[in-house]
């Protein structure tokens, strides 16, 4: 035991010999430690996020929605969703627990000199739970306010602030479309969901006034038109989007299977689309998955180069004291003695890398926020044009990365050590004490 502890104090007596070589040695090291670190994080971060967005969706959610198909499909400017669709899959699936039918539509709301544009989204009383809605002040649409189709509406929370800056919007009316609608209840903020991919578009709700859908039909219709420089163009659509829930998470994807296959039957060109999460969600995972390892397979090559820094460096050293290597062995020290002082010299070296390395990667949350910071404060408009999944995204440590890179690095350090140590183990003493 005394003869590995003085051969420890002899290597780190020797790596001290040359600072600076050894620094640079043991900064290659850091840096593939901390990558390792810092791009798995990283990939841990975006994975959640937008694991997170897709979520935010409802795992047992089915959002089946209109899609405008080509020109040539529609021949009157009638296509989407319809209300027989509606009711044809509530009575026909018997796994949907929720069926919530929306129409959305582009208006100007207005209160006496104020106004502005925004959506205006016929629903249930339902629709604040799937969506995630919360209540501020007042109240939601109920079931009453369906039946009668009265002329109540409940604003996002920067509607009101837009329509009534200095007081409480309960209680008082806003035209829409030249009709008055009561405000029963003001909703809390509500970040935008993202878009997923090519399967659903992003969803603002900032601007959003929610009335009953019955009173949406009775009083505005189907009909949209759309007035453009020498254009103009009547559509009629019914249901902008129908969102269906479901009790068990193993029903989600069978019952996806129905509504696919009912609407079809219906439908003679392709003017809907469904979205399922739980399959978004399952995509996400596996991407998620592939993406972790395509980074730490791109850190795991900056371990490799550091370890080929170490070589470098142990064979200079090598050279270097290939007559102090003679006088040990005529003073009868054995080739394991001297392979075990060289790997232990570079097993130093890695380990000192491998050490500073976890604790920079300790540091890559505080750091890549406070980078983010500074970068949207000096170059707002170009972070601006970032993904918001990018813009919002925290990076996440990974657990066992910490002892992963720890372990590889040490790894590292004795695969690269080996090679420069039994070359100096084989050195002839004789031509060793010549060497000068």
């Amino acid at each position: 035991m005394s003869m590995w502890w003085r051969t420890i104090q002899l290597s780190i007596k020797s790596v001290l010999l040359h600072p600076l070589r050894s620094a640079l040695t043991v900064l290659g090291i850091f840096i593939g430690v901390a990558s390792v670190i810092w791009l798995l994080a990283m990939g841990e971060g975006i994975g959640k996020a937008a694991q997170e967005q897709i979520a935010s969706l409802g795992a047992l959610n089915i959002i089946v929605r209109t899609v405008k198909p080509s020109t040539d499909d529609v021949e009157d400017g009638s296509y989407g969703l319809t209300r027989s669709d509606y009711v044809r899959l509530v009575a026909t699936i018997p796994t949907i627990t929720k069926a919530l039918p929306i129409r959305v539509l582009a208006q100007e709301f207005r209160n006496h000199t104020r106004s502005f544009e925004g959506r205006l989204v016929g629903c249930t009383p339902d629709y604040a739970e799937v969506t995630r809605l919360r209540l501020d002040h007042g109240r939601f649409l109920s079931d009453a306010d369906l039946d009668r189709e009265r002329n109540y509406c409940a604003l996002s929370h920067e509607s009101a602030d837009r329509l009534f800056p200095s007081g409480n919007a309960v209680g008082n009316d806003i035209m829409v479309d030249d009709q008055f609608y009561t405000v029963v209840g003001v909703m809390k903020p509500r970040a935008p969901s993202a878009g997923i991919g090519g399967s659903l578009a992003a969803e603002d709700y900032s601007r959003d006034v929610y009335v009953p859908i019955t009173t949406l039909w009775r009083r505005i219709g189907d009909m949209i038109v759309v007035t453009k420089p020498g254009q103009f163009q009547r559509d009629w659509v019914e249901v902008s989007q129908i969102t269906l829930q479901v009790e068990n998470r193993d029903d989600v994807l069978r019952t996806a299977d129905l509504v696919r296959t009912t609407i079809e039957n219906e439908h003679t060109f392709a003017d809907y689309g469904v979205t399922v999460p739980l399959e978004l969600l399952q995509q996400a995972e596996t991407t998620r998955l592939m993406f972790i390892l395509f980074l730490g397979l791109i850190a795991a090559i900056s371990l490799i180069v550091g370890g080929i820094g170490i070589m470098n460096i142990m064979l200079a050293t090598v050279t270097e004291r290939t007559h102090e290597i003679g006088i040990r062995r005529a003073l009868g020290a054995k080739r394991q003695d001297i392979t075990r002082q060289f790997l232990i010299e570079s097993t130093v070296l890695s380990l000192a890398g491998g050490l500073s390395g976890v604790i920079g990667g300790l540091f890559c949350r505080p750091l890549t926020l406070f980078m983010r910071d500074q970068l949207e404060r000096w170059f707002p408009e170009q972070m601006s044009t970032l993904p918001d999944l990018i813009r919002t995204m925290e990076p996440q440590l990974v657990s066992w990365s910490i002892p992963l890179a720890f372990v590889i690095s040490l790894g590292v350090g004795i695969v690269f050590g080996v090679y420069p140590a039994l070359r100096a183990a084989q050195l002839d003493p004789i031509e060793a004490l010549r060497h000068e």
